[in-house]
């Protein structure tokens, strides 16, 4: 029994693959969460499964080569290999359609589908002096699956993964040909195969057990997470260029990290000095350690007029070994390139700094994402204990996606604020367009008077401990484009406690808008910590 469990156990592998691929690669729609005609998609599906056919069964004889090796040399097996395989010439059917739409950022879609194939299958197993060939005939499967198209991203097919899980175990049915005779015809055996075809699948898909399936590279729709913070102390610089007409300098420091977009950081001014003493630490959120380089510009303040830079110089994070503290004396360059002005070589002066790199827990900033390749996976995350989570710095992290049935009596540009521990930022305008139609030419208009805006902007604020019991206030504010005396407008507010985010290390949720009839305002907040 154990050489014929383990050839059902390929039979169910290889029902189960099938299934997977071919349902993740032609089902992506975008709706509202109701029952959806499908007698279009039926047709589509028709139309690629010649295409669909041979790229699957591709797929399945590059995941199942390692397996079938791990099978070399047991019970006397020499190889393992399809001698056919196609799916045949009828494609599957689909009889109903529900697709929903969660907070998160991916579509959900749960289709009944029902496939009376006729896929030519053949395995040869070689055993010993013998080549047994066994035969999948007649094949009727009835599934409901739940598809998850995540993340959706801005990059046609408009996902990067197709994650596909069993609500509950299939009904399958088929006959099977073991040397050109009907196994399946001997007694006892059929109902056997059956449980053990349904118990292999059901191992595979059932969830919490997922197939997960790439469609686009991530590294061509990944967006950058903060990974850490870089502490940077500018100690002081010396011997500086003499700007001034009395020969000296009024010198600050401006400091940033190359592809993050945020504002620059500076220093104090230290008016008449050529021998500045700052002293000062600045925290900067950290995307990409190995890329990202930190530069650091040396200025003189002017009062009236644009101020001179002194001098200027990176450092490459990757330098860097992440907790150990490192100084840096470096001389100050007119420009980083010196192949620009080989001729100069006036002495500039010097600046000092020390830099450390904290990178964030690994498991406080662990995302769901796919493996690489094809692969089964088992949700669930692993919680850092309490003394990890309420102890330390970190960086909270506050994404304001959009809103709904916003309402005023003059609004027409909504846009939220986001008010936490004294700082305020505001998103842009609502990022809403249509594409409209002018003297047979196509274009983007922006939609005014919108109720439901959308924003998918985020913010940072770095603190030096957890924000328990602590609030963040955000209000949807609106702006009239004209001049007036009340131009603007507030449309609701919330504030969300910041105690379960803490605890859980994210939250993504509609809150109503006090204040406002039916709005909801849309908001993930996480906290990663150092």
């Amino acid at each position: 029994m154990g050489l014929l469990s383990t050839l059902l156990g390929i039979i169910g592998f290889g029902i189960g693959i099938p299934f997977g691929l071919v349902v993740g690669f032609f089902l992506f729609i975008y709706s509202k969460p109701k029952p959806v005609k499908v007698d279009w998609l039926n047709k589509f599906v028709t139309d690629m499964w010649p295409y669909l056919d041979k790229a699957v069964c591709a797929r399945i004889r590059s995941v199942t080569e390692p397996i079938f090796a791990e099978y070399i040399g047991k019970f006397q097996i020499e190889a393992i290999e399809f001698d056919n395989l196609s799916l045949g010439t009828i494609p599957p059917e689909i009889h109903g359609l529900k697709v929903s739409e969660s907070n998160e950022n991916e579509l959900v879609l749960e289709p009944a589908i029902r496939w009376a194939g006729n896929p030519n299958i053949v395995l040869v197993l070689k055993l010993l002096f013998f080549r047994i060939t066994v035969q999948l005939v007649d094949l009727q499967m009835f599934m409901a699956p739940r598809i998850t198209l995540k993340p959706l991203v801005p990059t046609l097919p408009c996902f990067a993964t197709v994650v596909v899980s069993l609500l509950d175990k299939p009904e399958v049915d088929f006959g099977m040909n073991l040397l050109g005779g009907d196994i399946m015809a001997i007694p006892g055996l059929y109902q056997f195969i059956q449980k053990t075809i349904k118990r292999q699948v059901a191992s595979l898909y059932l969830w919490p057990q997922t197939l997960e399936i790439p469609i686009l590279d991530p590294a061509t729709v990944a967006v950058r997470k903060p990974v850490g913070i870089l502490h940077v102390k500018v100690v002081r610089a010396q011997k500086l260029l003499k700007k001034d007409i009395l020969g000296t300098s009024d010198p600050y420091v401006k400091l940033n990290l190359t592809g993050d977009g945020l504002p620059e950081k500076k220093t104090t001014i230290k008016k008449r000095n050529l021998n500045p003493e700052w002293n000062e630490e600045f925290k900067l959120i950290v995307k990409d350690p190995q890329s990202q380089v930190l530069q650091l510009q040396v200025f003189d303040w002017d009062k009236v007029g644009t101020h001179d830079r002194l001098g200027m110089q990176f450092v490459p994070l990757k330098l860097l070994t992440p907790y150990e503290t490192k100084e840096f004396k470096l001389d100050l360059l007119k420009h980083t390139n010196v192949n620009i002005d080989p001729q100069d070589k006036k002495q500039r002066g010097k600046i000092v700094v020390e830099l450390t790199y904290a990178p964030f827990r690994e498991d406080s900033i662990k995302l769901d994402g796919p493996h690489d390749g094809y692969g089964r996976k088992e949700s669930g995350l692993d919680r850092p204990s309490d003394s990890e989570v309420f102890g330390g710095a970190g960086l909270l992290s506050v994404l304001v996606q959009g809103a709904e049935d916003v309402e005023g009596e003059r609004h027409s540009n909504p846009y939220a604020v986001v008010l936490f521990r004294g700082e305020k930022k505001k998103t842009k305008m609502s990022l809403l367009f249509y594409i409209k139609e002018r003297n047979t030419k196509w274009c983007f208009q922006r939609i005014k008077r919108t109720h439901d805006p959308i924003w998918n902007e985020e913010f940072q604020f770095m603190l030096e401990k957890p924000p328990l019991n602590e609030k963040i206030h955000i209000e949807v504010m609106s702006k009239r484009s004209r001049i007036s005396f009340r131009s603007k407008e507030r449309l609701g507010n919330v504030d969300i406690n910041l105690t379960d985010v803490v605890h859980n290390g994210r939250i993504n949720q509609k809150y109503h808008l006090i204040n406002s009839r039916n709005g909801v305002i849309h908001v993930e907040i996480r906290w990663t910590t150092v």
